[in-house]
C-alpha cells in the first residue's frame, strides 16, 4: 500500500505526531559514506529464510522483503493498549538473531489498520527505514541523520509528564512520507487526512500521538546499529496481529 519505491507496507494507518514540525533553527544533514551491502549465497539465504522471527506468523513473514536483514518489531500488548515491546533482530547465517527486548510505548489508544489524522492510534504493518535525526548531534547513525532546532518538543504528554528531549534522537517510519527525505519533511503523498510524522523516539514516560518510544540508550543502539545496506524496516502491531 505503500507508494514508494523503499517502503513496504501490509496493513497501515497514518499518525501525525505533536510536536513535529518544520523548524526553521540551524540544520545540517549528514549522509554517512558509502559501505558496500552485504551479500550472501543462497544455501545462506535458504537457510535464513527456514528461521524466522519469533512472534511473526506467515502473512508478516512473508512480507518481509528477501533482501531485509534487520528488522525492529514493535510488539503492541493489545488493540487498544499503548504500551508495548521492541526488539532488535538481524539475520545470520544460522537465522534470525533475537536482540534485547525493551520496553516502549505506541499510540494512546493503541492500533489501527486505516487511521484517520488524530485517532490517536499507530498504523500497523511493516514499513522500512531510511532517515534519523534529532535535536542532538549525531552520535554516529549509520543512516542518514539530519540535525535540526525543528526538533524540539515542548508541552507536556497525556499524563502530564514533559516532551522536552523526546525528539534527542528520532528514526522516521516510511508511512505517508518521502523516503530519503529529513524525518521533519512534510510531504505526504497519500494526503494530510491520512497522517504522517510517524517516527522511533525517545520515550518520555507516556503514550504517544502515533509514534513508538523507548528510552534514549536504545535509540542510540538502533542508530548505531541499522544499516541502510541491511535494509532494515520495522514491524509494528499487537501481538495477535502479527502472529496472523
Amino acid at each position: 500500500m505503500i507508494h514508494r519505491r523503499t517502503a513496504v507496507a501490509v496493513l497501515v494507518s497514518p499518525l501525525l505526531l505533536t510536536g513535529c514540525g518544520g523548524g526553521a533553527e540551524a540544520t545540517e544533514r549528514r549522509t554517512p559514506p558509502t559501505r558496500p551491502a552485504p551479500t550472501a549465497t543462497p544455501a545462506i539465504q535458504a537457510e535464513q529464510a527456514s528461521r524466522g522471527i519469533p512472534g511473526l506468523g506467515p502473512v508478516m513473514s512473508a512480507a518481509l522483503p528477501e533482501r531485509c536483514e534487520q528488522a525492529v518489531v514493535v510488539t503492541g500488548r493489545g488493540k487498544d493498549s499503548p504500551l508495548c515491546t521492541v526488539v532488535l533482530h538481524q539475520r545470520t547465517v544460522p537465522g534470525w538473531q533475537s536482540g534485547p527486548a525493551w520496553p516502549g510505548s505506541n499510540a494512546l489508544r493503541g492500533w489501527s489498520a486505516h487511521h484517520v489524522l488524530g485517532d490517536l492510534r499507530s498504523p500497523l504493518g511493516l514499513y522500512t527505514l531510511s532517515d534519523a535525526g534529532g535535536l542532538l548531534p549525531d552520535p554516529g547513525s549509520r543512516l542518514p541523520y539530519h540535525r535540526s532546532g525543528g526538533f524540539h518538543s515542548p508541552g507536556t504528554g497525556f499524563e502530564g509528564e514533559p516532551l522536552e528531549g523526546c525528539f534527542d534522537y528520532v528514526i522516521a517510519i516510511d508511512y505517508n512520507r518521502e523516503p530519503g527525505t529529513s524525518p521533519l519533511d512534510w510531504t505526504r503523498p497519500l494526503g494530510p487526512k491520512r497522517g504522517g510524522g510517524v517516527w522511533l523516539h525517545v520515550g518520555h514516560g507516556g503514550p504517544t500521538h502515533g509514534c513508538v518510544s523507548v528510552a534514549k540508550a536504545h535509540m542510540r543502539e538502533l542508530l548505531h546499529t541499522l544499516d541502510p545496506h541491511r535494509h532494515p524496516v520495522v514491524v509494528m502491531g499487537y501481538a495477535d496481529f502479527l502472529a496472523a
